[in-house]
């Protein structure tokens, strides 16, 4: 009876974990059919957008026709997907370059060590 419990929480806790996906599939994902437009130094940060981690080295803004894609110089920990990023923005409502961005854990009190943000990249649906 012991192990029976032991197996029903292990397929329990491996069931919670995130799916580990190859470096970069999830950036192909997420513009897959886009087209690349001309690097932005900002986005205005609109509260129904959606800011979101694709990898340690991309964070992904927007959705539907357009969405833009920051890629950072190298990979910051805590960004992760799943993760809760905050933006220490440094001019009204936008997110720009060079902007201070964090990764918070779930449950987690303390984020991690900011990176700077890069440039904005728009991919369009064509």
């Amino acid at each position: 009876m012991r192990s029976l419990m032991i197996i029903a929480a292990a397929v329990t806790v491996a069931s919670c974990s995130r799916p580990v996906l190859p470096p970069g599939s999830a950036l192909a994902e997420a513009t897959a059919g886009r087209v690349p437009g001309p690097p932005q130094s900002c986005v205005s940060a609109y509260p129904a957008e959606n800011l979101h981690a694709l990898d340690s080295q991309n964070v992904a803004y927007g959705y539907g026709k357009t969405i833009y894609i920051n890629h950072f110089a190298a990979p910051c920990p805590a960004v992760e997907t799943g993760n809760t990023l905050i933006v220490d923005a440094g001019v009204g409502n936008e997110y720009c370059r060079g902007d201070h961005v964090r990764g918070r854990e779930p449950g987690a009190i303390i984020p991690g060590p900011s990176c700077n943000l890069g440039s904005w990249v728009p991919y369009r649906l064509p």
